[in-house]
């Protein structure tokens, strides 16, 4: 599995959530919500200080992003990939078949 951000993707995380260089991004399932991947479950993100047990990750503008192993079971076989949408003015999720 693999994890990508897109350069849009990660000045949305710098400008709105206030993630600085040097910090980790951490991609986690939750119970609510719906995905393409799990019914009844969707994607967040937390700035994790602990990013250990790490199933995938990937390191661009000086951020880590990462998915913990005990959340690899959400990708069910994809990978991610992190973008901004210029519409919605937020990142999009979208799922790739390995």
């Amino acid at each position: 599995m693999k994890i990508t951000v897109n350069d849009k993707a990660i000045e949305w995380f710098k400008k709105e959530v206030g993630v600085e260089e040097g910090a980790n991004v951490r991609f986690f399932s939750k119970i609510y919500g719906t995905s393409p991947v799990q019914e009844g479950y969707s994607l967040a993100f937390t700035i994790d200080h602990d990013a250990g047990d790490m199933a995938a990750k990937t390191e661009k503008g000086g951020i880590t992003f990462f998915i913990k192993e005990e959340d690899q079971w959400f990708f069910s076989g994809h990978d991610l990939s992190v973008e901004y949408d210029d519409k919605l003015d937020e990142v999009q999720y979208n799922y790739i078949k390995e």
